[in-house]
This record gives structure tokens, sequence and C-alpha cells, in this order.
């Protein structure tokens, strides 16, 4: 067999999922030699994951589809670079976006490395967005069909490196077609409901989680003029824009909702403010900047539009670059939240994104 005739071989990453297991589907008819993979990652003895419901129900893909499964243990790597940085985050008061940290460094880091040592050509996902090769051969991450399912948000620190050896085929697909796929093809996971959050907080939400994982201690609720008027569990539990979670000596007859509108961490305070206007800005200043696409520069600035968070209608903004930090410029004034992910987009198309330092 000569090498053109050779099949490509393509690791898919299969969660247990109906996404990934569509996308296992679709790459076996289009004529690759598929290996399903599922990933092992870690989680506190305190929670109830799903881990091992999903790893039978990625073998059971396996089994259906008749292509090898294999696992990778991943959880050290997991603790440190996804949950680690998350926790540390927290620590000192801003809020991160860890499932942009697992596309990164697990997803899209550790287990391409194993696969490319296992003789990987490409490595496969379930996620909704799509990859399109250009004319000058560079890659475009583009939106995925389904808008109301769309992942690209998360996909912002991918590279060119990245999207050369991945495929994501459900990204063509409306979720309603992905689902009709899986009972075609008889896969055992058709009716399977989508996962909701991260695996390893489980089914406690995510203050209880990080009181478990962060040392933490109950403080005054103030006002910008810096009157206390309640009490918080911890600093480090609370983000911008948050109206739950604390307690108001005095609500008053109307009730009306406080925001978050500053963390301090150091004094252990938070302050809240009735006003919207306090919680929201006409700017955003980014660390980190990653074009995902360099040839998406357009001069000096960008025009398009925006996300601060996923599955935010699009915002229409223009951004400034310098190096991998720049500043973001509103259309309409946003709430902007430390730690968050800013991802910029011309079109459909993921050109570049960012992590929010400040105002």
């Amino acid at each position: 067999m000569t090498a053109k005739e050779k099949k490509q071989r393509v690791f898919v990453a299969l969660s247990g999922g109906v996404d990934s297991a569509v996308t296992a589907a679709l790459l076996q008819k289009q004529g690759f030699n598929v290996i399903g993979v599922f990933i092992k990652i870690w989680q506190p003895e305190f929670v109830e994951c799903t881990w091992k419901e999903d790893r039978l129900d990625a073998i059971r893909v396996a089994v259906v589809l008749g292509i090898p499964f294999r696992e990778i243990d991943l959880s050290n790597a997991y603790k440190e670079q996804v949950v680690g940085a998350m926790l540390a985050d927290y620590a000192s008061g801003i809020t991160p976006n860890p499932d942009v940290l697992c596309n990164r460094f697990i997803k899209f880091g550790a287990l391409w490395e194993w696969a490319q040592k296992e003789g990987a050509d490409f490595i496969a996902t379930g996620h909704h967005a799509r990859i399109r090769k250009n004319g000058d051969g560079a890659y475009s991450l583009i939106r995925g069909v389904d808008e109301g399912k769309d992942q690209s948000y998360f996909l912002w620190q991918l590279t060119q490196n990245d999207l050369e050896h991945t495929l994501m085929p459900v990204g063509e697909l409306q979720k309603k077609a992905v689902r009709a796929l899986a009972e075609k093809y008889n896969l055992p996971v058709a009716g399977k409901p989508d996962s909701q959050g991260l695996c390893f907080v489980g089914d406690i939400n995510m203050q209880d989680f990080l009181k478990k994982l962060i040392m933490v201690k109950p403080g005054k609720v103030i006002t910008a003029d810096g009157d206390e008027i309640g009490r918080h569990s911890g600093a480090e539990l609370y983000t911008i824009g948050q109206r739950h979670g604390f307690e108001v000596y005095n609500k008053g007859v109307t009730s009306e909702p406080r925001y978050v509108s500053k963390v301090d961490v150091q004094k252990n305070t938070l302050t809240v403010s009735k006003k919207k206007e306090d919680i929201t800005a006409k700017k955003a200043v980014l660390s980190s900047v990653n074009w995902v696409r360099e040839g998406a520069k357009k001069e000096d600035d960008f025009e398009g539009t925006c996300q601060l968070r996923y599955r935010q209608p699009p915002q229409m903004c223009r951004f400034e670059e310098n190096g991998k930090e720049g500043s973001v410029h509103f259309k309409e004034t946003q709430i902007v939240v430390p730690g968050q992910s800013l991802v910029l987009y011309r079109k459909d198309e993921c050109i570049a994104g960012g992590i929010i330092v400040g105002v």
C-alpha cells in the first residue's frame, strides 16, 4: 500500500456525548482511520461526577462504530493547568474561564501531543465551530452553523498550527441534524442530554465548590462611599455584575437589586450599587491577545463585533492593538468582568481574543 492509499488516522476525543459520537461516525464515513479516545480529567473527591458513565458511553459508541478505543489520563495536567489556574484567579479576585483553558492545554495541547506520538494525522472534537482553509493556505476559525450552539468563543486561543491538524465536522450542522444522524447510525447516545457546566464542579454551585478549595472568610458589603450595608461569604466568590449570594441588611420597600461593582480580596470587601452604569463600561483592556489568523488584521485598528461571554449576541466594537495587549471600545456599554475572555469577530470569523484585565 502506498502512502497515498494509506488512510489518514484521526483520534476523536469521545466525551460520551452525542456531538463527539457523531463526529467519529462522520469521519469514519469519510474514509478516515478513526480511533476513539476518552480523556480522563481530574475531579475532587467531594464531587459526584459522571465521568465513569461518560467513559462507558464512549466505549459503547466505539463498539457500535467498530473503531479502536483508547483512554488517556490527563488528570494531573488538568488539575495543574486548568483547575489550578482557575483557583489562582478566583483567589486574586478575578473570574476566569476554565473552558478556554481546557481547550488550549488539554484538548488541543496534551491530547494532540500524545496523539501525534501515537501516529495521528489529525485530532477531532465535537465542537460546534468550523475550520476553513483559505486560498493563501491559512486557516480561519468560523462560527458553527447552529448559532445557538456555536462554541467558537471558547476556541480563540487556537493557532494556525492547531487548526491545521484539527477536524470539527459537526460545526457544519444544526444540532437537530446531529441528533438525527446519531439515530440514523444507531449510536447509543442519540437521546443523551447535552452536558451542563463543568464536570469537575458536579451538582453543587460554584460558590460551594470554591469554598472547599480556597480559603475564604465572610466580609463586608459596602457602598461606593464605604458604608457597610451587608455581609458576604468571601470576596473571592463573587464577580462583577452579580446580584445574588450576599446579604443586604435593609433592602427597603422596593427591594431594588444591587450589583457587585468591585471585588477587593485584599480588604475582603464587595462594593455594590443599584446603578447599572456602575458595572458597565465603554472600554475593556486586554492582555494575552492571540490572533487566530494574522492575515485578519486590518491596518492598526480593527472594527467588527465581539463577545464578552458565551452566547452573548455580537456587540459592535473597535479594537486597538499593542502587541499582546490592546483595548476594545464598545458602541454600547458592556458589563466588563476581569479574567473573562473577550473574543473578536469579523462577520462569522473568529479572528482574535484576549483576557480582560480592566477598563
